[in-house]
Order: C-alpha cells, then structure tokens, then sequence
C-alpha cells in the first residue's frame, strides 16, 4: 500500500495520494488545484489514478477535482448529501472503494459541513477489520475540530452543524481503534478551525486523550464550546465554496489567460479601467518604490489567503513581480480561485514609472525610535497594531491602536490622517501590505516599524499586554 501526505505549507492544506501497486489502481483525495504533483507521484509508482474523491466543499481552496479528471478520465465521487453541477458519484456511509488490497470505506460525518465525509484508508494484507488510518478531511484537525460556520449558510445553523459534528465524532472517528492513525485535511494556519496543531498526523487514541473537543462532555457543551470565539472568516470563502461546487474553467486555461505582458502604457489603461495592482514582491523592495495606489502582499508569507482577505474579489487584478514570480503568483492565487489576473507589467519593477506623480514608497524607523517618538509625542505619534487579536492581548506597545489587517480597509475611519502611524505587526510582512493600504486610501503619515513586535521584544521596550505567545506572519 501507497499512502502519502502532501501539505502545501502557504494554505496549510493536506491532500492524499492512496495507491495498491498489485492492481496499479490509485485514488487522489482533496487534491490541489495545480495536479501535476499526483501525476508525477502515479508515474513514478507505476500506477493509475482511477478515483478523486473530496471529503466535502473546501472553502480555504479551490479544489483540484475538475482538473484530475480532465487530465486522468478518473470517476469523480463526493458524499452522498453533496450537490453540484458537475458529474460524480455519491458515497454513503459504509460504501467501499476497493483497490486491489486497498480498501477505503466510507463514513459519513456532517457538522463542518453538511456533505462531509471521513475515508478509512485498510491495508488487506495487514489487517481486513482494523483500518491503518482515517483522512478525517476537516470534521477532525490534530488538536482541535473543524469550525461548523462556514457552511450555516446553506441551510442549516452553526449550532444545527455543530450538533452533527458532536454525533459523528462519537459515533463514527472516536470508536476507532486508538492506532489507527488521523490524517487530516488542515494543520497551523488554517482558518478552519480555531487552534490546530502543527502536527499533521496523529492517531485516535492520542486525539481522545488530549483534544479539548473529544473530552466527555454533554451535546449543548460541544455545541457552546465549537461555535464561540469564531474570528470572521476571509471574504473568499463563500466565493471558494460556490466555486468548488460548480463547473468553472480548469487551472491551466485560467494561466494562459493570465499571463499576458503589458507595456506599462496597457498596465496604467487597465488600472484606470478598474484593475486593482497587486506587487507581490518582499516588503523591503515594495517600500523603496512601487507604484502608488499598489497593493502590497508578498510572496514570502500566506500569500493567497491575504489576497482573498484583502483584495476586491469583483475586480480584475494586475500583476507587479520579478520575472521569475509571475506564475508563481498567478497559480497560488487561482488556488483559491482568484482567477481574475488579466496580465503583468512587461519588464516587472524596472518599468514602473519613476515621476513622483505616479511612484510611491514608505519610510521606515527602527523600534527605539518608534519608542521614543511615542514618549516625546503622544497626542501625535500612535502604533497601529495590525496583528491577530490574540497576538495583540499576548502583548503590545503601549497605547497601540488595533485593527487587524483582515478589518482594516473597513475600518480606516478609526484613524486620524494627520497623525503619524506608527504600524506595527510580528516582522514586518503584514505591515508593509497595512500601508499600502493605507496609502492607497490617502494616508500620507503611515511609516513601518523595521522588523515589528518581535524587534521591539528583542530590544527589551517596555510593553502592554499579557503573557506572550506567537503566531506566523
């Protein structure tokens, strides 16, 4: 038997390629939507992808489904209660897949979202009763339980959901065998859920004895403990989900349309049709010059979720990067399809405009001198902490102002545009794309802190806030 985990670290997303090389039968389950990877691992095995199954809707990532299939003819299967405008087969509780001596049998556990399935993943030849490993999809994440939100919208409720979730996990993954091991669809990272795990792997036993949502508990508890604290989720996601419900253009059709050259004459045309410029180069070379009015979201961080989080998804999108990024950024964009790239700028940065009229760039101080201009000047010099919630209560610089980045195009009325802004985050990423922002809105006083609250931690700056914790750019 064949198992293998690939994680995409930038979505902190797993997908699984099963494969029994006796029959030279293989099945491909929650791929990403750029599927060369599960074509090359079949021909390096020697085996065939028969079968692409998804455990349920994603609304993180659009799905690879419809471009395995185009690419292999492999049938197409979902759970049972799925719809969608595309051909597949319904999987019920029970039913099996069988691969030579592979076997996956299926096991319906709504709450994430209606639709979700669990897959037992048994070895015939070790064991035909005690499965090797369950892919538990987002119904069960190593440390925590899938958020029961994100689908309320088509028709039932965060609690409704989160009542099934409550059954399938005590009926169908916690009876399991304490070794059978969990491979799940999400780790760190993941909006998904509220806490996961770094691990990517587990196994049952161990999730019983130190998941909080697996403790013994009555149903109105999971229900109130799953569904409070949810953070809002990134805009794309109900745009995602539709899409991973409908038929819609494959990968690399939306590439070839994508990547187009522009002269800067096209670019600046299409940016005053309505295009929105995306620079997708490292903070650092963004704040010496851009174009103003540009987007700044690099390429080094989670570059995707922040371009579903912060950019008008109705808008066409303009490229500016380094030759060697443009389908770098246009692929992990239609990851999670935001297909809405209509070109680049021919000759990347060397060809933005350099008359002061049409070029940007930002002003950057150290955090001593940020401390100080803070002390020396209150009524005029304020942080603007763009960071998570919890990052910013773990600690902060004193009298800091906070609205994180996901909030903050809604929220700029709670700035003053002639005071000096100090923005402040971990290390410098999300900063830079907070002033770019800000820039493009008219503020003129925004400036970055040089390398964010981890600097000012290491310079020993006095600080608000409670114990202190972490979190990735």
């Amino acid at each position: 038997m064949i198992l293998e985990q690939h994680y995409l670290d930038c979505l902190a997303q797993a997908s699984y390629f099963i494969a029994d090389q006796k029959s030279g039968a293989a099945v491909v389950v929650d791929p990403r939507r750029d599927v060369d990877l599960y074509l090359e691992r079949a021909k390096e095995h020697g085996v065939t992808i028969q079968h692409v199954i998804l455990t349920h809707f994603h609304a993180d990532f659009l799905a690879g489904h419809l471009e395995l299939v185009a690419r292999t003819g492999a049938t197409l299967y979902l759970g049972q209660r799925a719809r969608a405008d595309y051909p597949f087969e319904p999987l019920a509780d029970g039913q099996d897949l069988v691969l030579g001596d592979v076997r996956v049998s299926i096991l319906e556990t709504p709450g994430h979202t209606p639709e979700s399935i669990s897959i037992l993943v048994f070895d015939v030849e070790q064991s035909e009763t005690v499965p090797h490993a369950v892919l538990t999809g987002d119904t069960l994440f190593i440390g925590d339980v899938g958020r029961p939100d994100l689908m309320a919208s088509v028709g039932f409720t965060a609690a409704q959901l989160a009542g099934m979730m409550y059954d399938s996990l005590r009926t169908k993954l916690m009876p399991l065998p304490d070794e059978t091991i969990v491979y799940p669809g999400h780790g760190a990272g993941s909006a998904c859920g509220k806490n996961l795990s770094t691990d990517t792997s587990s196994t049952i036993g161990a999730q019983c004895a130190s998941n909080y949502a697996l403790a013994d508990m009555p149903q109105s508890e999971f229900i109130e403990l799953v569904t409070a604290n949810l953070m809002p989720p990134p805009a794309y996601f109900p745009v995602t989900a539709g899409l991973n419900r409908e038929e819609r253009a494959t990968l690399p059709d939306v590439l070839e349309r994508s990547l187009v050259p522009l002269s800067l004459e096209a670019f600046l045309a299409a940016r005053s049709r309505g295009a929105q410029v995306l620079d997708v180069r490292p903070g650092e070379d963004f704040r010496h010059s851009h174009l103003a009015g540009s987007t700044n979201i690099g390429l080094g961080g989670k570059f995707a979720s922040w371009a579903g989080s912060l950019l008008d998804l109705e808008r066409p999108i303009v490229l500016v990067a380094e030759q060697g990024q443009i389908r770098e950024a246009a692929l992990r964009l239609g990851r999670i399809g935001l297909d809405r790239v209509i070109g680049y700028l021919d000759g990347g940065p060397a060809a933005l405009p350099t008359d002061r009229s049409q070029s940007g760039s930002v002003a950057q101080i150290d955090v001593r001198t940020a401390a100080t201009e803070l002390e020396q000047d209150p009524s005029n010099v304020r942080v603007l902490d763009v960071r998570t919630p919890t990052e910013f209560e773990s600690g902060h610089a004193p009298g800091a102002h906070h609205i994180p980045l996901a909030e903050l195009a809604g929220r700029v009325g709670e700035l003053r545009r002639d005071e000096r802004l100090l923005v402040c985050c971990k290390t410098g990423y999300r900063s830079m794309t907070a002033i770019s922002m800000l820039q493009a809105d008219g503020f003129t006083g925004a400036i970055d802190i040089a390398d964010g609250f981890d600097a000012w931690l290491a310079a020993d700056l006095p600080f608000a806030g409670a114990e202190l914790g972490t979190c990735n750019p």
